[in-house]
């Protein structure tokens, strides 16, 4: 198979899809006409987010589509229609009003994919106040300062969680005055916490949503910094207009889809698309509890029925260790549109996906910054494996001159240059007003001045397109590799070691040396049947010289076969980095490992 273009498909089921002509697209497309196309609140009297995904579905006659499909641990199915999440969302927004929580104030989810966990969210978003979603998986440590940045006023969370991790934070959260618990047996009732599903129950299933201005913060989503403390991310109301049209076009989802995102809530991706993008379309979404299983995603693509399927490059290299046999013993015939986020997707992966499931994984870039998908490959255009695809309809993005250390260059007069020609590396930037743009990190505005220069925003990601407009990562801006003045990408080294049959993963980071600056060096994760031993270490070394050069290949190679990463699956090149220096290891908080 050509690894360079993999021509658009045939029309998959008779669905056509929601973007056909790009160019023609771009030319015409207005946010103000993607706004367009959601209700509003009633009367006029605003845009609110749960709105958008669960009520105006119920208005308009959809009220018994299955919403929610949770499948719990042991696979037993529970479904709740549009109606029936109007009514809970309904019934929790009224619970935080009558508890006194007012608007605006913050309220955080900290719950494993279960239908809580989604209805509180929705609620909070419809009571007027700031939903934030954190990762189960997260230690104690990492969940009070989440908590203490973002001034928690509720938490809700679940028993076990609660005992597990929470109780012994609440005298140092003074503000967190209310914490509700999910599944609170009655024996072991807490006079300092409320029963979740009492309280849900006493809610009032007729409330009526206040008046939301779109610019109402909506969302906290926390990022980790390098080695400072993590970044609450602000998002408003505004942003479902985003969410919205990059469900139809990146996503390409039709009212009749049955999608899955298998993105945790705990990470943007989640949030974005495991729960807004697809309600506001009308989807039935599948919510799984289980943890990632071969044979039981495969299992569930069957069963349900999947047509649509956002996942993690992480994933997809777990399910290419286990072969093609299980996918070709499962029955994906429903599977129309796959797409891939959360780090680049290799070029082998892309392929991968066309060899064993019948369809290529689509890429997609973006950041909890960003709010919504910015650069994609779309079902009716050919994939370029490798690339991040062409910038989403309203979304203008460049390239912009970078200093030594890979960053935008800035000049005193705050300027910046765009590059103009092609396939020149520059850090990637967007020009600020797209709907789903982070409005601010939470008290801490002095760092999110930085992110902008020049009338652009700054991602901190190194990138380049090629002469038709596809965009090409390269890497983190503080990932790039200056070795004897050649500016090397990591992602690309990473990439071409995977194109060995013995390759599952790799890591590359810039080691000191005093004579080139920096030299690559490169940790490889084998797959099942290969051992390394120095042969291996040798031949992959030759193997990266032959394809990318002395200049570029790595000059050391390790063997790790668990290679550190965040618990969404991002290798951790700075951690890599940091160990192999013996400096200080920084934010670890997104570390994947047992809580």
């Amino acid at each position: 198979m050509d690894w360079r273009t993999i021509e658009k498909l045939p029309v998959a089921g008779g669905t056509v899809p929601n973007l056909v002509d790009y160019e023609e697209t771009c030319r015409t497309f207005s946010w103000e006409g993607a706004g367009a196309l959601l209700d509003g609140l009633p009367g006029g009297s605003g845009l609110n987010i749960a709105h958008e995904a669960v009520d105006r579905h119920v208005a308009h006659g959809r009220g018994d589509r299955v919403a929610l499909r949770c499948l719990d641990r042991a696979g037993n199915s529970t479904d709740l229609t549009y109606r029936d999440l109007q009514e809970q969302t309904n019934r929790f927004a009224d619970a935080l009003r009558t508890m006194g929580v007012a608007r605006g104030e913050r309220v955080f989810v900290l719950a494993g994919r279960i239908p809580e966990l989604y209805i509180a969210v929705l609620g909070t978003l419809k009571a007027g106040c700031v939903a934030s979603p954190l990762f189960s998986a997260f230690g104690p440590e990492p969940i009070r300062q989440r908590l203490s940045l973002g001034d928690a006023r509720v938490l809700v969370t679940t028993e076990a969680l609660y005992v597990k991790k929470v109780a012994k934070l609440r005298d140092s959260l003074p503000g967190m005055e209310q914490v509700l618990v999910i599944g609170q047996g009655g024996d072991g009732r807490r006079s300092d916490t409320v029963d979740f599903h009492e309280a849900l129950g006493a809610g009032d299933p007729s409330f009526a949503i206040a008046p939301t201005d779109p610019e109402d913060m909506a969302l906290l989503h926390f990022t980790s910094g390098t080695t400072g403390t993590p970044k609450g991310a602000i998002h408003v109301h505004q942003a479902v207009v985003s969410h919205h049209v990059t469900g139809a076009y990146a996503l390409d989802l039709h009212p009749e889809d049955v999608f899955w995102c298998t993105a945790d809530p705990g990470w943007v991706t989640g949030t974005s698309y495991g729960i807004i993008s697809p309600l506001t379309h009308g989807v039935t979404c599948i919510i799984d509890e289980g943890e990632f299983d071969a044979e039981r995603w495969y299992r569930i693509l069957a069963e349900q029925q999947v047509t649509v399927w956002y996942t993690a490059p992480t994933a997809v290299r777990m399910l290419m260790r286990a072969g093609t046999e299980p996918a070709r013993d499962a029955d994906l015939s429903a599977l129309r549109f796959v797409a891939s986020v959360g780090e680049p997707l290799n070029p082998e992966a892309v392929v991968w996906g066309q060899e064993a499931w019948g369809r290529p994984i689509h890429d997609n870039w973006w950041q909890t910054e960003t709010g919504g998908i910015m650069i994609a490959n779309y079902a009716a255009m050919d994939i370029r494996p490798g690339s991040m695809g062409r910038p989403m309809p309203g979304v203008e993005v460049a390239i912009l001159l970078q200093g030594d250390d890979g960053r935008a260059k800035v000049a005193d007069d705050g300027t910046v240059e765009v590059i103009e020609k092609p396939n020149v590396e520059g850090e990637l930037a967007i020009r600020p007003g797209w709907p789903s743009m982070f409005r601010g990190y939470l008290h801490d505005e002095a760092r999110y001045e930085a992110c902008f220069a020049g009338g652009w925003y700054l991602s901190g990601d190194v990138a380049r397109f090629d002469e038709d407009g596809w965009f090409w990562f390269v890497g983190r801006a503080d990932d790039v590799i200056k070795s004897a003045g050649h500016l090397i990408g990591p992602f690309e080294v990473e990439s071409t070691l995977m194109e060995h049959p013995a390759v599952v993963e790799a890591g590359v980071i810039g080691k000191p040396d005093p004579v080139a600056g920096s030299i690559v060096k490169a940790f490889v994760s084998l797959r099942e049947g290969f051992e390394p031993t120095d042969d291996l270490r040798l031949e992959l070394i030759g193997f990266a010289r032959t394809r990318l050069g002395p200049a570029v290949a790595p000059r050391e190679l390790d063997f790790d076969q668990h290679l550190p990463k965040t618990k969404s699956g991002k290798i951790m090149r700075r951690l890599l980095k940091a160990r192999e220096l013996g400096l200080p290891e920084g934010d670890l908080s997104t570390l994947e490992r047992d809580a």
